[in-house]
């Protein structure tokens, strides 16, 4: 029985586990959407909310916590001047986790992690002619 156990250990050890969970939060705050497992999202969507909750404070002692935490100082100045003030109304509630198809090669959950009010422009596919196919 997991009473009152929180957490998942993500198969790795508490280093490699923290330092995924560091990068993922960074990248997710730098391109605002992330494609990753469900397990990984989840374990990570705390940590990117307590980041702009952060940012929404704006003072100089909250942008060194979330420095320590985020690994690039462009995504704490993008964190800060764009992120923090267009969830400054927000009371929470700034990502969303999205499920997708599951991954190919081994069947595993996938999930995308996005800011809620990001619009994205799906890529348009390309149509395949078909004169070029040809049968020999």
């Amino acid at each position: 029985m997991r009473h009152r156990v929180k957490g998942r250990k993500l198969g790795r050890t508490t280093a490699h586990r923290t330092a995924l969970l560091r990068n993922l939060v960074t990248s997710f705050l730098e391109k605002e959407r992330v494609r990753t497992t469900l397990a990984k999202a989840k374990e990570s969507r705390p940590l990117a909310e307590k980041m702009i909750t952060l940012a929404k404070r704006g003072t100089l002692h909250s942008r060194r916590l979330a420095l320590r935490f985020v690994r690039k100082e462009a995504a704490v100045k993008k964190l800060f001047d764009v992120l923090g003030p267009r969830f400054s109304e927000r009371p929470g509630g700034y990502c969303r986790i999205v499920r997708l198809a599951p991954r190919p090669g081994d069947g595993a959950d996938m999930a995308m992690l996005e800011l809620v009010g990001s619009e994205f422009v799906k890529k348009a596919k390309k149509k395949k002619d078909k004169k070029d196919i040809r049968k020999k």
